[in-house]
């Protein structure tokens, strides 16, 4: 079983930046795709970001893309997240998530761990 922790998350003005991070206790973390997902209050949780097992792949919901950016560091068992021009929209929990499938996945429910999520707050 994977832990996945995140931290990073904070409040920040509209246009600022904030990099998330999810640590993973398994060494075998090099075996999952790992995704980002937010839910913001009152709205179902969506995809966000997603990179494969070693990195080749990203993509990104059409809200973010060109703003954040994904990566992995498979030497440190650690997921990033890069959100720059950050929106008040993007204000959310932000959880990430680790899937044992071999193909590339957006949908929660394809992802088998998560972590409890880390809050994002940008003030209109």
């Amino acid at each position: 079983q994977v832990q996945l922790v995140e931290s990073g998350g904070g409040l920040v003005q509209a246009g600022g930046s904030l990099r998330l991070s999810c640590a993973a206790s398994q060494r075998t973390y090099g075996s999952y795709g790992m995704a980002w997902f937010r839910q913001a209050p009152g709205k179902e949780r969506e995809f966000v970001a997603l990179v494969s097992k070693i990195g080749a792949t990203t993509m990104y919901a059409t809200s973010v893309k060109g703003r954040f950016t994904v990566s992995r560091d498979n030497a440190k068992n650690t997921l990033y997240l890069q959100m720059n021009s950050l929106k008040p929209e993007d204000t959310a929990v932000y959880s990430c998530a680790a899937t044992r499938r071999y193909s590339v996945v957006t949908t929660d429910y394809e992802y088998d761990y998560w972590g409890q999520g880390t809050q994002v707050i940008v003030p209109s």
